[in-house]
Protein backbone atom coordinates (compact mmCIF):
# COMPACT_ATOMS: atom_id res chain seq x y z
CA UNK A 1 0.00 0.00 0.00
CA UNK A 2 2.78 1.83 0.55
CA UNK A 3 4.64 1.50 -2.34
CA UNK A 4 1.42 2.84 -4.64
CA UNK A 5 0.98 5.72 -2.77
CA UNK A 6 4.35 7.09 -3.56
CA UNK A 7 4.02 6.00 -6.58
CA UNK A 8 1.09 8.11 -7.35
CA UNK A 9 2.37 11.33 -5.45
CA UNK A 10 5.13 11.01 -7.97
CA UNK A 11 2.79 10.86 -10.72
CA UNK A 12 0.85 14.13 -9.32
CA UNK A 13 4.01 15.79 -8.92
CA UNK A 14 5.27 15.23 -12.32
CA UNK A 15 2.01 16.00 -14.10
CA UNK A 16 2.21 19.33 -12.00
CA UNK A 17 5.60 19.95 -13.19
CA UNK A 18 5.20 19.37 -16.89
CA UNK A 19 1.52 21.51 -16.80
CA UNK A 20 3.71 24.22 -15.62
CA UNK A 21 6.62 23.74 -17.77
CA UNK A 22 3.83 23.59 -20.82
CA UNK A 23 2.68 27.04 -19.22
CA UNK A 24 5.75 28.87 -19.40
CA UNK A 25 6.92 27.35 -22.98
CA UNK A 26 2.86 28.64 -24.34
CA UNK A 27 3.68 32.48 -22.40
CA UNK A 28 7.21 32.29 -23.88
CA UNK A 29 6.01 32.05 -27.23
CA UNK A 30 2.80 34.20 -27.48
CA UNK A 31 5.26 37.01 -25.70
CA UNK A 32 7.74 36.53 -28.97
CA UNK A 33 4.65 36.33 -31.19
CA UNK A 34 3.26 40.04 -29.69
CA UNK A 35 6.30 41.49 -30.41
CA UNK A 36 6.76 40.10 -34.24
CA UNK A 37 3.46 41.83 -34.60
CA UNK A 38 3.90 44.98 -33.07
CA UNK A 39 7.66 44.84 -35.54
CA UNK A 40 5.86 44.02 -38.57
CA UNK A 41 2.88 47.13 -37.54
CA UNK A 42 6.27 49.48 -37.71
CA UNK A 43 7.03 48.33 -41.01
CA UNK A 44 3.98 50.11 -42.46
CA UNK A 45 3.44 53.41 -43.49
CA UNK A 46 1.57 55.59 -40.52
CA UNK A 47 -0.64 58.25 -41.32
CA UNK A 48 -2.52 60.41 -38.53
CA UNK A 49 -5.46 61.60 -38.53
CA UNK A 50 -5.06 65.03 -36.95
CA UNK A 51 -4.45 67.23 -39.62
CA UNK A 52 -2.63 69.38 -37.55
CA UNK A 53 -0.18 66.89 -36.27
CA UNK A 54 3.25 67.37 -36.11
CA UNK A 55 5.35 64.71 -37.96
CA UNK A 56 3.82 64.15 -41.95
CA UNK A 57 3.49 60.34 -43.36
CA UNK A 58 6.83 58.76 -42.97
CA UNK A 59 7.97 55.24 -43.61
CA UNK A 60 10.56 53.59 -41.42
CA UNK A 61 13.07 53.64 -44.27
CA UNK A 62 12.75 57.68 -44.68
CA UNK A 63 13.02 57.73 -40.59
CA UNK A 64 15.85 55.41 -40.64
CA UNK A 65 17.29 57.72 -43.01
CA UNK A 66 16.62 61.16 -40.48
CA UNK A 67 17.91 59.38 -37.59
CA UNK A 68 21.68 59.90 -38.30
CA UNK A 69 21.41 63.58 -38.19
CA UNK A 70 19.03 63.63 -35.39
CA UNK A 71 16.33 61.32 -33.86
CA UNK A 72 12.72 61.52 -34.77
CA UNK A 73 11.86 59.36 -31.24
CA UNK A 74 13.00 63.07 -29.24
CA UNK A 75 9.76 64.08 -28.41
CA UNK A 76 8.49 68.01 -29.19
CA UNK A 77 7.96 69.61 -25.44
CA UNK A 78 7.31 73.05 -25.49
CA UNK A 79 8.45 75.42 -22.66
CA UNK A 80 5.94 76.72 -20.22
CA UNK A 81 6.51 80.00 -20.98
CA UNK A 82 5.12 79.27 -24.60
CA UNK A 83 2.50 77.45 -23.77
CA UNK A 84 0.07 80.41 -25.32
CA UNK A 85 1.92 81.40 -28.54
CA UNK A 86 0.78 80.75 -31.24
CA UNK A 87 1.95 77.82 -33.41
CA UNK A 88 1.40 76.50 -37.14
CA UNK A 89 1.62 73.49 -38.52
CA UNK A 90 5.66 72.23 -38.18
CA UNK A 91 6.98 71.16 -41.27
CA UNK A 92 10.57 69.17 -41.73
CA UNK A 93 12.66 72.69 -40.42
CA UNK A 94 10.42 72.59 -37.25
CA UNK A 95 10.25 76.41 -37.39
CA UNK A 96 7.46 78.74 -35.13
CA UNK A 97 5.01 81.32 -35.89
CA UNK A 98 6.87 84.81 -35.56
CA UNK A 99 5.60 86.55 -32.38
CA UNK A 100 4.97 90.37 -31.89
CA UNK A 101 7.36 89.94 -28.43
CA UNK A 102 10.88 90.97 -29.23
CA UNK A 103 11.83 89.28 -26.56
CA UNK A 104 10.62 85.39 -27.11
CA UNK A 105 11.14 85.75 -30.82
CA UNK A 106 14.39 87.34 -32.53
CA UNK A 107 14.22 88.97 -35.59
CA UNK A 108 17.90 87.90 -36.88
CA UNK A 109 20.65 85.36 -36.29
CA UNK A 110 21.15 81.86 -37.68
CA UNK A 111 18.82 79.74 -36.92
CA UNK A 112 19.79 75.90 -35.87
CA UNK A 113 19.37 72.85 -38.23
CA UNK A 114 18.48 70.17 -34.90
CA UNK A 115 15.03 69.07 -35.08
CA UNK A 116 14.05 70.18 -31.71
CA UNK A 117 12.96 73.63 -29.74
CA UNK A 118 16.33 74.55 -30.43
CA UNK A 119 15.84 74.85 -34.03
CA UNK A 120 12.43 76.76 -33.63
CA UNK A 121 13.30 79.32 -31.14
CA UNK A 122 16.89 80.74 -31.06
CA UNK A 123 17.80 81.72 -27.63
CA UNK A 124 20.90 84.65 -26.88
CA UNK A 125 21.38 85.73 -30.28
CA UNK A 126 24.51 88.02 -30.22
CA UNK A 127 24.38 91.31 -31.92
CA UNK A 128 27.88 92.23 -33.18
CA UNK A 129 27.86 95.67 -33.40
CA UNK A 130 27.75 95.49 -29.48
CA UNK A 131 31.12 93.99 -29.50
CA UNK A 132 32.89 96.33 -32.62
CA UNK A 133 35.53 98.45 -31.13
CA UNK A 134 35.33 102.83 -31.80
CA UNK A 135 36.69 103.15 -35.07
CA UNK A 136 39.63 105.35 -35.41
CA UNK A 137 38.92 108.25 -37.42
CA UNK A 138 42.12 109.73 -37.72
CA UNK A 139 43.10 108.03 -40.21
CA UNK A 140 40.12 108.55 -42.47
CA UNK A 141 39.18 111.74 -41.40
CA UNK A 142 40.82 114.33 -42.87
CA UNK A 143 39.72 118.23 -43.27
CA UNK A 144 39.69 120.11 -46.53
CA UNK A 145 43.02 121.68 -47.10
CA UNK A 146 44.60 119.18 -44.96
CA UNK A 147 48.83 119.37 -46.12
CA UNK A 148 49.30 115.91 -43.79
CA UNK A 149 49.58 114.14 -40.54
CA UNK A 150 51.65 113.48 -38.57
CA UNK A 151 51.72 110.76 -35.69
CA UNK A 152 54.60 110.28 -32.35
CA UNK A 153 54.67 109.41 -29.03
CA UNK A 154 56.44 110.63 -25.96
CA UNK A 155 57.66 109.72 -22.63
CA UNK A 156 59.92 110.52 -20.02
CA UNK A 157 62.48 108.79 -17.66
CA UNK A 158 62.60 110.65 -14.62
CA UNK A 159 65.66 109.12 -12.96
CA UNK A 160 67.91 109.48 -16.43
CA UNK A 161 66.07 112.92 -17.35
CA UNK A 162 65.57 111.83 -20.97
CA UNK A 163 62.58 112.66 -23.01
CA UNK A 164 61.92 109.49 -25.03
CA UNK A 165 60.27 110.89 -28.94
CA UNK A 166 59.28 107.91 -31.19
CA UNK A 167 57.84 109.37 -34.31
CA UNK A 168 55.51 106.69 -35.94
CA UNK A 169 53.94 107.87 -39.30
CA UNK A 170 52.92 110.65 -41.45
CA UNK A 171 49.96 110.34 -43.73
CA UNK A 172 48.31 112.41 -46.88
CA UNK A 173 51.45 114.07 -47.84
CA UNK A 174 51.16 117.09 -50.73
CA UNK A 175 53.72 117.61 -52.34
CA UNK A 176 54.79 119.60 -54.90
CA UNK A 177 55.32 116.73 -57.51
CA UNK A 178 53.70 113.42 -57.78
CA UNK A 179 56.93 111.15 -56.47
CA UNK A 180 57.64 111.89 -52.60
CA UNK A 181 60.66 110.98 -50.81
CA UNK A 182 60.15 112.59 -46.87
CA UNK A 183 62.36 112.74 -43.62
CA UNK A 184 61.36 114.11 -40.42
CA UNK A 185 63.58 116.99 -38.66
CA UNK A 186 62.92 117.12 -34.80
CA UNK A 187 63.58 120.07 -32.69
CA UNK A 188 63.31 120.57 -28.68
CA UNK A 189 62.96 124.15 -28.53
CA UNK A 190 64.29 126.66 -27.65
CA UNK A 191 67.18 125.29 -29.07
CA UNK A 192 67.12 125.71 -32.94
CA UNK A 193 70.55 124.75 -33.28
CA UNK A 194 70.63 121.11 -33.18
CA UNK A 195 68.19 118.64 -34.34
CA UNK A 196 67.91 114.88 -34.98
CA UNK A 197 67.10 113.51 -38.48
CA UNK A 198 65.03 110.48 -39.43
CA UNK A 199 65.61 108.48 -42.44
CA UNK A 200 64.21 109.21 -45.70
CA UNK A 201 61.13 107.09 -46.84
CA UNK A 202 61.21 106.85 -50.45
CA UNK A 203 57.82 107.38 -53.21
CA UNK A 204 55.60 107.71 -50.32
CA UNK A 205 53.07 110.23 -48.98
CA UNK A 206 52.47 107.86 -46.69
CA UNK A 207 55.44 107.24 -44.33
CA UNK A 208 55.94 104.65 -41.88
CA UNK A 209 59.04 105.52 -39.73
CA UNK A 210 58.72 104.08 -36.33
CA UNK A 211 61.79 105.71 -35.11
CA UNK A 212 62.91 106.28 -31.76
CA UNK A 213 64.83 109.54 -30.40
CA UNK A 214 66.76 111.03 -27.06
CA UNK A 215 66.51 114.05 -25.97
CA UNK A 216 68.43 115.02 -22.75
CA UNK A 217 66.53 117.43 -20.92
CA UNK A 218 66.66 118.54 -16.85
CA UNK A 219 63.27 117.74 -15.12
CA UNK A 220 63.01 121.35 -14.44
CA UNK A 221 63.50 122.78 -17.87
CA UNK A 222 61.01 119.71 -18.90
CA UNK A 223 57.78 122.23 -19.27
CA UNK A 224 59.19 125.16 -20.35
CA UNK A 225 60.41 122.78 -24.17
CA UNK A 226 58.56 122.49 -26.83
CA UNK A 227 59.08 119.70 -29.16
CA UNK A 228 58.88 121.05 -33.14
CA UNK A 229 58.36 118.68 -36.43
CA UNK A 230 59.44 119.74 -39.93
CA UNK A 231 58.45 117.46 -42.59
CA UNK A 232 60.36 117.90 -45.53
CA UNK A 233 60.80 116.59 -49.31
CA UNK A 234 64.04 115.57 -51.16
CA UNK A 235 63.73 115.85 -54.77
CA UNK A 236 65.93 114.12 -57.28
CA UNK A 237 68.80 116.70 -57.27
CA UNK A 238 68.88 116.45 -53.47
CA UNK A 239 66.95 119.55 -52.66
CA UNK A 240 64.75 120.09 -49.68
CA UNK A 241 61.31 121.46 -49.95
CA UNK A 242 59.37 121.84 -46.51
CA UNK A 243 56.10 119.86 -46.49
CA UNK A 244 54.80 121.30 -43.39
CA UNK A 245 55.40 121.22 -39.08
CA UNK A 246 54.12 120.10 -36.10
CA UNK A 247 54.76 122.38 -33.01
CA UNK A 248 53.54 120.84 -29.40
CA UNK A 249 54.70 122.62 -26.29
CA UNK A 250 55.00 120.37 -23.01
CA UNK A 251 53.79 121.88 -20.41
CA UNK A 252 49.85 121.23 -20.52
CA UNK A 253 51.64 116.77 -20.50
CA UNK A 254 51.96 114.80 -17.35
CA UNK A 255 55.06 113.09 -18.64
CA UNK A 256 55.98 109.85 -16.57
CA UNK A 257 58.25 106.78 -17.14
CA UNK A 258 54.84 104.78 -17.44
CA UNK A 259 52.74 106.71 -19.33
CA UNK A 260 53.55 107.27 -22.94
CA UNK A 261 51.36 109.37 -24.76
CA UNK A 262 50.31 108.28 -28.66
CA UNK A 263 49.12 111.70 -30.33
CA UNK A 264 48.59 113.07 -34.13
CA UNK A 265 48.52 116.57 -35.18
CA UNK A 266 47.72 117.63 -38.82
CA UNK A 267 51.08 119.46 -40.28
CA UNK A 268 50.71 123.80 -40.57
CA UNK A 269 52.32 125.48 -43.49
CA UNK A 270 55.44 127.86 -42.09
CA UNK A 271 54.91 131.28 -41.86
CA UNK A 272 57.21 132.14 -44.67
CA UNK A 273 57.04 135.97 -44.44
CA UNK A 274 59.70 137.55 -42.74
CA UNK A 275 58.96 138.82 -39.02
CA UNK A 276 57.83 142.70 -38.75
CA UNK A 277 59.52 144.79 -37.01
CA UNK A 278 58.60 144.17 -33.39
CA UNK A 279 57.71 140.44 -34.20
CA UNK A 280 54.12 138.44 -34.71
CA UNK A 281 51.68 136.63 -32.77
CA UNK A 282 49.06 134.29 -33.83
CA UNK A 283 45.93 133.29 -31.81
CA UNK A 284 42.36 132.06 -32.66
CA UNK A 285 39.56 133.62 -32.72
CA UNK A 286 35.76 132.17 -31.83
CA UNK A 287 32.56 133.31 -30.71
CA UNK A 288 29.52 131.51 -29.57
CA UNK A 289 26.51 133.22 -29.95
CA UNK A 290 24.12 130.99 -28.21
CA UNK A 291 26.34 131.37 -25.17
CA UNK A 292 27.58 134.39 -25.78
CA UNK A 293 31.31 133.45 -25.31
CA UNK A 294 34.36 134.91 -27.18
CA UNK A 295 37.64 132.48 -27.11
CA UNK A 296 40.57 133.77 -27.58
CA UNK A 297 43.36 130.76 -28.28
CA UNK A 298 47.18 132.71 -28.04
CA UNK A 299 48.73 129.75 -29.81
CA UNK A 300 52.93 131.54 -30.57
CA UNK A 301 54.91 134.56 -31.28
CA UNK A 302 58.02 134.64 -33.11
CA UNK A 303 60.83 137.26 -34.02
CA UNK A 304 60.00 139.20 -30.57
CA UNK A 305 63.05 142.07 -30.30
CA UNK A 306 64.30 140.88 -26.09
CA UNK A 307 65.55 143.52 -24.02
CA UNK A 308 67.68 140.39 -22.52
CA UNK A 309 67.97 137.25 -23.82
CA UNK A 310 69.16 134.55 -20.82
CA UNK A 311 67.09 131.69 -19.57
CA UNK A 312 65.33 134.20 -16.62
CA UNK A 313 63.51 136.25 -18.82
CA UNK A 314 59.98 135.42 -18.90
CA UNK A 315 57.41 136.40 -22.11
CA UNK A 316 53.72 136.44 -21.64
CA UNK A 317 50.62 137.33 -23.62
CA UNK A 318 47.91 139.54 -21.64
CA UNK A 319 44.65 139.67 -23.45
CA UNK A 320 42.16 142.31 -22.72
CA UNK A 321 38.68 142.50 -23.55
CA UNK A 322 37.51 146.07 -23.77
CA UNK A 323 33.98 147.63 -24.52
CA UNK A 324 34.33 151.75 -25.93
CA UNK A 325 37.78 151.54 -25.05
CA UNK A 326 36.54 150.83 -21.39
CA UNK A 327 38.90 148.19 -19.35
CA UNK A 328 36.13 145.04 -19.03
CA UNK A 329 38.22 142.05 -17.86
CA UNK A 330 42.09 140.67 -18.65
CA UNK A 331 43.99 137.18 -18.14
CA UNK A 332 47.52 136.10 -19.19
CA UNK A 333 49.45 133.29 -20.19
CA UNK A 334 51.92 131.66 -18.35
CA UNK A 335 55.75 132.94 -18.78
CA UNK A 336 58.05 130.91 -21.93
CA UNK A 337 61.47 131.38 -20.23
CA UNK A 338 64.39 132.52 -22.65
CA UNK A 339 63.08 132.16 -26.40
CA UNK A 340 62.28 135.24 -28.59
CA UNK A 341 59.62 132.73 -30.71
CA UNK A 342 57.81 131.27 -27.28
CA UNK A 343 54.85 128.52 -27.63
CA UNK A 344 51.70 129.12 -25.69
CA UNK A 345 48.72 127.12 -26.87
CA UNK A 346 46.59 128.53 -24.29
CA UNK A 347 42.64 129.25 -24.30
CA UNK A 348 40.66 132.64 -22.62
CA UNK A 349 37.06 133.03 -22.36
CA UNK A 350 34.85 136.60 -21.98
CA UNK A 351 31.54 136.38 -21.52
CA UNK A 352 30.00 139.13 -24.36
CA UNK A 353 26.84 139.91 -25.53
CA UNK A 354 26.29 139.57 -29.24
CA UNK A 355 24.89 142.95 -29.05
CA UNK A 356 28.37 144.50 -27.75
CA UNK A 357 30.41 143.01 -30.44
CA UNK A 358 30.26 146.35 -32.85
CA UNK A 359 31.86 148.25 -29.44
CA UNK A 360 33.97 145.66 -27.79
CA UNK A 361 37.56 144.88 -28.92
CA UNK A 362 40.43 143.15 -27.77
CA UNK A 363 43.82 143.97 -27.24
CA UNK A 364 46.78 141.27 -27.05
CA UNK A 365 49.88 142.70 -25.39
CA UNK A 366 53.35 140.81 -25.56
CA UNK A 367 55.47 141.41 -21.89
CA UNK A 368 58.78 140.12 -20.97
CA UNK A 369 59.41 140.38 -17.34
CA UNK A 370 63.08 140.51 -15.66
CA UNK A 371 63.59 139.58 -11.89
CA UNK A 372 63.95 142.54 -9.99
CA UNK A 373 62.60 144.78 -13.03
CA UNK A 374 59.39 145.84 -13.79
CA UNK A 375 58.05 144.46 -16.99
CA UNK A 376 58.34 145.88 -20.38
CA UNK A 377 56.43 146.07 -23.45
CA UNK A 378 57.58 144.35 -26.40
CA UNK A 379 54.27 144.67 -28.69
CA UNK A 380 50.73 144.76 -28.92
CA UNK A 381 48.02 143.91 -31.16
CA UNK A 382 44.20 145.36 -31.15
CA UNK A 383 41.48 143.17 -32.90
CA UNK A 384 37.75 144.17 -33.41
CA UNK A 385 34.87 146.19 -35.22
CA UNK A 386 35.41 149.43 -38.20
CA UNK A 387 34.85 151.51 -35.25
CA UNK A 388 38.50 150.29 -33.86
CA UNK A 389 40.62 148.52 -36.57
CA UNK A 390 41.38 148.59 -40.19
CA UNK A 391 43.03 146.02 -42.42
CA UNK A 392 44.01 142.23 -40.89
CA UNK A 393 42.54 142.93 -37.67
CA UNK A 394 39.31 144.03 -38.67
CA UNK A 395 39.50 141.09 -41.33
CA UNK A 396 40.03 138.55 -38.58
CA UNK A 397 36.79 139.96 -36.70
CA UNK A 398 34.74 140.06 -39.29
CA UNK A 399 35.54 136.04 -40.02
CA UNK A 400 35.11 135.37 -36.62
CA UNK A 401 31.83 136.50 -36.45
CA UNK A 402 30.69 135.20 -39.69
CA UNK A 403 32.07 131.92 -38.62
CA UNK A 404 30.20 131.26 -35.30
CA UNK A 405 31.46 128.41 -32.91
CA UNK A 406 34.58 128.23 -35.37
CA UNK A 407 38.34 128.98 -34.48
CA UNK A 408 39.67 131.59 -37.05
CA UNK A 409 43.36 131.58 -37.18
CA UNK A 410 45.78 134.44 -38.12
CA UNK A 411 49.07 135.67 -37.74
CA UNK A 412 49.06 139.85 -36.72
CA UNK A 413 51.96 142.16 -36.91
CA UNK A 414 52.92 143.54 -33.36
CA UNK A 415 52.73 146.96 -32.84
CA UNK A 416 54.49 149.26 -30.20
CA UNK A 417 51.84 152.20 -29.43
CA UNK A 418 49.71 151.98 -26.22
Amino acid sequence: FTEQAVAVAGAVIGGILLFVLIGITAYLLWKKFCCLLSYEKLTNSVKTTNTNAIFQDKTYSEMQIKSTSRSRSVPFIIPPTLHRQDWINLTNEEQVQEDSDPYMTPQFGPRSSFHSLAGAYVVGTINPALYKFPEDKSETDFPDGNIGRLWFSIEYEQESERLLVSLIKVRKLQPPVDSCSPFVKIYLLPDERSYLQSKTKRRTLNPQFDENFVFQVSSKMLLQRTLKFLVYHVDKQKKHHFLGQVIFPLKNELLTDDNKLVIWRDLEKENLEPPSEYGDIQFSLSYNDYLGRLTVVVLRARGLKLQEESHSVGVYVKVSLMNHNKFIKSKKTAAVLGTPNPVYNETFSFKADQRELDTASLSLSVLQSIKGEKTLLLGRVVVGPFMYTRGKELEHWNEMISKPKELVKRWHALCHSM
